[in-house]
């Protein structure tokens, strides 16, 4: 696959990622007061909560700080894909990567916290982004690890 098919499809998995979270996040926020919690199914609940720090609200207040750590990670993650983008399925990871810190990051600016809204019983809550952000480090992993 060529860079600019590459760049392409890394937009459109970047574009859905952050259209499904945004759309999720609206959906919680509308049918949950905040605070509050509904039982979905046995363990998992909707609960509309938000966290100005990240991981389990790990650093909350350190806005500044998180901004400019998440904004080196993400530049480094775009060189590495520009540096690679003939990679076998590297599109994939980097674009639910990047969908999923942007999806955050509208929180961050809207509303000055992420919106986080599925909680598992012993598990901070949590949201769409959050897992396209661990399911795609995991997938740049393997795609890094496969290509050597």
């Amino acid at each position: 696959m060529g860079a600019a098919a590459a760049w392409g499809r890394l937009g459109v998995a970047l574009a859905a990622v952050v259209a499904l979270d945004q759309a999720t996040k609206a959906l919680a926020v509308s049918a949950v007061d905040r605070g509050d919690s509904v039982n979905v199914f046995l363990g998992v609940d909707i609960t509309n909560v938000r966290n100005t720090g990240v991981a389990f609200g790990a650093f909350s207040g350190a806005g500044t700080a998180i901004a400019v750590v998440s904004a080196v990670a993400l530049a480094g993650l775009l060189v590495y894909f520009a540096l690679n983008a003939g990679r076998r399925m590297l599109w994939l990871p980097a674009g639910a990567i990047l969908g999923g810190a942007i999806g955050n990051l509208i929180d961050r600016v809207r509303v000055g916290a992420v919106i986080d809204f599925i909680d598992p019983i012993a598990w901070p809550a949590f949201n769409l982004a959050d897992v396209a952000i661990v399911t795609g480090v995991l997938g740049l992993l393997y795609v890094a690890e496969t290509a050597r």
